[in-house]
């Protein structure tokens, strides 16, 4: 693991042959996520996937109205 700050950091995983993932400790521990957690799988094809806590995804998207083009 590539410490980059305190509150960063940058790592590889591998893709085992069911698809999944290991969520390395460290972004466990930082990011509070525990065994029974929901994550939010996002993508875009251009610029590629991300996690977020199912909790925190709600929270952003309160405030959000799909008909607002801005």
């Amino acid at each position: 693991m590539k410490t980059i700050r305190e509150d960063k950091f940058i790592v590889s995983v591998r893709v085992g042959p069911k698809g999944q993932i290991t969520i390395p400790v460290e972004a466990r521990n930082m990011f509070d996520i525990k065994t029974g957690d929901t994550l939010m799988v996002m993508g875009d094809i251009h610029r590629g996937l991300a996690l977020i806590k199912d909790s925190e995804f709600y929270k952003l998207m309160e405030g959000w109205d799909a008909s607002d083009k801005n």
